[in-house]
């Protein structure tokens, strides 16, 4: 420990300690112009600068002081100091054996009534409602034909959601789902089975998909979008991620709006997170709901292009309807942890939405070969490894101090294919997986699926290896180094 940083402790302590006695005693230490004691409600971290640190105490009569730690030579010092800090010197101090629980609950937090309108405001900057236009052939009764039915060319379109994943000087990068995007009953004149057209509100914005009452050329409805839709071009995606990358021209977002903004991702999530999902619901406007995650991985059946699917989803009890599709799911300091995608039909309370690992994975790699200069490469490119593995064990395991848990597995390769990169590397049956690094930098590997999530960041060129428990002794394998070759196109 640093002599500035000792004295940062020392300053921050004493003031913590003097509180917590006067909150201990409940009854003494002050005592408002009534006379009635007075007592320390919460002790929270306000504001953290360059210089210092910024701490609110409230008390039991609704006043409130301040204090400030300076920062230590680093810059980040009396940022550092956490609750968990805080509640390890209060029990070296007191002796008293509170849990770290009750420690937060009494003396360090107050989050009843917590006002989250401020991030759920920024949210909505970078929101969107999307709109995809197709060729399509309706069937008519008439007795036409002897058959009863006539086919009738008409356009027709899918409403949904989105976020602005990414903004540079020259494109804005949205990513929604594959599915409402793509039609696969799209006429062959429509071109693809993507939009013909695809456009996005933010939010905020007026206009709708509405039929101008004319028709072009070929017969078909001509639809107007008003002066708010954004014009974008559908960059990639993958049907079996349920992903896909639209692209727009940012002048074009920003004379629409000059603070839309991009998401800021979350690193994770886990059970009993607050969830809050934006979207387009019944094609009536942006609007909110809000939930918590009730299960962080399970994989659930869809037909997205025609062809069922199992995709990892994360389990949501936010409301979700017709239209949420491809909006985001934000934490409750509203960080991006994943896209809505799917609600079980029977049940309001049980919905999905695509993992952030996932969402983050699929998207950079989108992007990644949209922009690499070959103009034979587009969508999602992902490895094959060669390996099996079988989960031996799982558990949860909970960690007091952060107040949080998470299932871990130990997981471990049961077969190798022969001549597969596996087998190059060095991976044998009966090895348990610790780690996976790509070009050096480590990820712990506790869960099955956090491989192929991170397989979806491995481009050409790129060195991956596996650090293995083998015979009780940790291994590191042979390390790869990826060939575009190796990668194969996601469906």
């Amino acid at each position: 420990m640093n002599m500035k940083r000792a004295k940062t402790w020392r300053i921050i302590l004493a003031v913590v300690a003097l509180l917590m006695a006067c909150a201990l005693v409940l009854t003494g230490c002050a005592a408002n112009e009534e006379g009635a004691a007075v007592y320390v409600l919460s002790i929270q971290q306000t504001a953290s600068g360059e210089t210092g640190s910024t701490f609110t105490v409230t008390y039991s009569d609704g006043s409130t002081s301040e204090f400030t730690v300076e920062n230590g030579s680093d810059g980040k010092d009396g940022a550092d100091i956490t609750a968990a800090d805080l509640y390890e010197e209060y029990k070296t101090i007191y002796g008293d054996d509170l849990t770290y629980a009750e420690f937060l609950e009494k003396y360090l937090t107050l989050t009843e009534g917590e006002d989250e309108s401020a991030p759920i405001s920024e949210m909505l900057l970078s929101s969107a409602r999307v709109y995809a236009e197709f060729r399509t052939t309706e069937y008519a009764s008439s007795g036409w034909g002897g058959i009863g039915v006539r086919p009738v060319n008409t356009i027709s379109y899918s409403a949904g959601a989105g976020v602005i994943y990414q903004m540079d000087d020259d494109y804005t990068y949205f990513v929604t789902n594959y599915h409402v995007v793509y039609n696969e009953n799209a006429n062959a004149d429509n071109g693809s089975q993507f939009g013909r057209k695809i456009v996005v509100y933010l939010y905020g914005s007026q206009g709708s998909p509405t039929n101008s009452g004319n028709t072009d050329e070929d017969g078909y409805e001509i639809l107007e979008y008003g002066t708010a839709a954004i014009e974008c071009e559908y960059v990639g995606g993958a049907a079996s991620l349920d992903i896909a990358v639209l692209r727009a021209e940012t002048q074009d977002v920003l004379a629409v709006n000059s603070a839309a903004k991009a998401v800021t991702l979350a690193d994770g999530y886990a059970v009993g997170e607050k969830a809050i999902a934006v979207g387009n619901p019944e094609d009536e406007g942006l609007s909110v709901t809000e939930g918590i995650v009730s299960v962080d991985s399970e994989y659930i059946t869809l037909q997205t292009d025609g062809t069922a699917r199992s995709h990892r989803a994360m389990r949501i009890d936010a409301a979700l309807y017709e239209g949420n599709s491809g909006g985001g799911l934000f934490n409750a300091q509203g960080e991006l942890i994943g896209l809505t995608n799917a609600g079980d039909g029977t049940n309001q309370n049980v919905n999905y939405a695509i993992p952030i690992s996932v969402v983050k994975g699929a998207a950079d790699n989108i992007i990644f070969y949209d922009q690499d200069g070959d103009s034979a490469t587009s969508g999602v490119y992902r490895p094959t490894l060669g390996v099996t593995v079988t989960i031996q064990s799982s558990q949860y395991v909970y960690d007091e101090s952060s107040q949080s848990g998470r299932i871990v597995e130990t997981i471990a390769v049961s077969e190798v294919t022969s001549g597969s990169i596996a087998e190059q590397m060095g991976l044998t049956a009966g090895d348990i997986l610790q780690s996976f690094s790509v070009n050096g930098t480590q990820y712990d590997i506790s869960r099955s699926f956090e491989v192929n999530d991170l397989l979806l960041t491995v481009r050409s060129g790129d060195a991956i290896a596996f650090t293995v428990e083998r015979d009780g002794t940790s291994v590191q394998t042979q390390s790869y180094t990826m060939e575009f070759s190796d990668l194969s196109a996601v469906a």
